[in-house]
């Protein structure tokens, strides 16, 4: 009985563990260019990021900047602050697996993310051709 019990606790430590280490991304996150701010969070155990904050919301005109680029026509006038750029990321040993949308050219990439020290590592694919880039905290 008495082994039973910490083989329960053992198991429970481990989870929660792993659900700490996955929830390393959640936050607020500048872009590596620094004109955005992404903010990651959860919702039901997947991990998205929403633009909160662009260093340029207005375009030449002085209207805010929407989706121009979006394939579905249908949202090409949503505004970019507040979609969703990471979609769907699931975390699996160390890294996060989802979808990255670039709303500058309205396209959606397989992307990977990582911790690298306090940095978030954001690598979309296109094909073999890849693209990573770092992400800081504010």
């Amino acid at each position: 009985m008495k082994a039973s019990f910490y083989l329960l606790l053992f198991f429970f430590n481990t989870a929660s563990f792993a659900t700490t280490k996955a929830n390393a991304i959640l936050g607020i996150w500048f872009t590596e260019v620094k004109d955005a701010k992404i903010e990651v969070y959860k919702k039901a155990n997947k991990y998205y990021g929403r633009a909160i904050w662009l260093a340029e919301p207005k375009d030449e005109d002085g209207k805010e900047v929407v989706d121009e680029h979006n394939p579905n026509e249908s949202l090409n006038n949503r505004p970019i602050l507040g979609i969703d750029i990471l979609i769907g990321f699931v975390y699996d040993d160390g890294e996060w697996n989802g979808r990255i949308y670039d709303p500058k050219n309205g396209e959606t990439y397989t992307a990977k993310l990582w911790m690298e020290g306090r940095s978030l590592k954001v690598r979309g694919y296109l094909g073999w051709f890849f693209d990573t880039k770092t992400w800081t905290r504010p």
